[in-house]
């Protein structure tokens, strides 16, 4: 007989192969060269700008975290595969939030695209919405199925609570659904910065993971090295990533007003769709009492 939570990891260690199949052939991300993305006239801060805004845009046609994530990378691999001038920036960038909607979203979620402009107020019109979708299906060879950094925080979640119950519940007060809000909220932020583009999603998702892991049990260093033999990343790669993780949620956190709680405020709303998602996905999969 299999010990408790030997089966789970195991189909979730099948999971975690698959998806960083899934990265390698298809992970593309844009590459800074003189100030801009290569190829076009945008700066880091517009690309900034873009994806706060993109999230702002998530959050009131509430869409699910893994929309967003889907949406934002869809937008990635355009950015590194097509010149793209800045003036279309926020039409590819709704463009590729409602096409990430179209694969995760229930059909009852997703309203018309006519009704989506009108909630963002965006003054493009359906048919120019409709021609860039057909423009980005074309450049990504209709191949949408890109692995994402909240893929992996799933899966890397999944597989502490079934190797780890004990810690897991411990670290995040025994609601584990909680603690894999707040990775996703600071994915959210770090999605929006560009020293990060050179990191690929398994690494950034871990690299989040491991500094909250640190911070919460000495016991840290032994998962940690657990889950990079599984992810298979390179040591020095997830270094590099997790300082820079690190350097980029701290100086985010001390740009925020000193009255301000938690330096994830700025995206959170009230009913916030986020803590929701893990409470419907992971509710019953703890077995938690309400």
């Amino acid at each position: 007989m299999k010990p408790p939570g030997e089966e789970e990891s195991q189909r979730l260690g099948t999971l975690l192969l698959n998806t960083l199949a899934r990265e390698m052939r298809l992970w593309r991300a844009p590459v800074l060269k003189n100030g801009c993305i290569q190829g076009s006239d945008i700066s880091p801060p517009q690309y900034q700008e873009v994806i706060v805004w993109l999230r702002e845009m998530s959050s009131l046609f509430q869409f699910s975290s893994e929309t967003f994530a889907l949406g934002v990378y869809v937008l990635n691999s355009l950015l590194a595969a097509v010149k793209t001038q800045q003036k279309y920036l926020k039409c590819v960038a709704i463009t590729s939030l409602i096409l990430a909607a179209k694969i995760n979203e229930e059909d009852e979620v997703i309203a018309s695209v006519k009704d989506l402009l009108e909630q963002s107020r965006c003054k493009f019109s359906t048919a120019e919405i409709l021609r860039m979708e057909r423009v980005i299906l074309n450049k990504l060879h209709w191949d949408l199925f890109i692995a994402t950094p909240m893929d992996f925080i799933h899966i890397f979640h999944g597989l502490l609570m079934s190797r780890r119950p004990q810690l897991m519940l411990s670290i995040s007060q025994k609601r584990p659904c909680l603690q894999a809000s707040l990775w996703t909220r600071q994915l959210q932020h770090c999605m929006a910065c560009h020293q990060l583009w050179q990191f690929k999603d398994s690494i950034l998702a871990l690299a989040i993971i491991t500094l909250e892991l640190e911070r919460l049990t000495p016991d840290w260093f032994s998962v940690f090295t657990d889950l990079l033999r599984k992810a298979h990343v390179v040591k020095n790669t997830f270094i590099c990533c997790k300082e820079t993780v690190d350097e980029y949620l701290t100086g985010l956190e001390r740009s925020l007003p000193t009255n301000t709680s938690t330096f994830w405020t700025p995206w959170e709303q009230k009913g916030d769709p986020d803590v929701d998602d893990f409470y419907d996905g992971f509710w019953c999969l703890y077995d938690e009492d309400i």
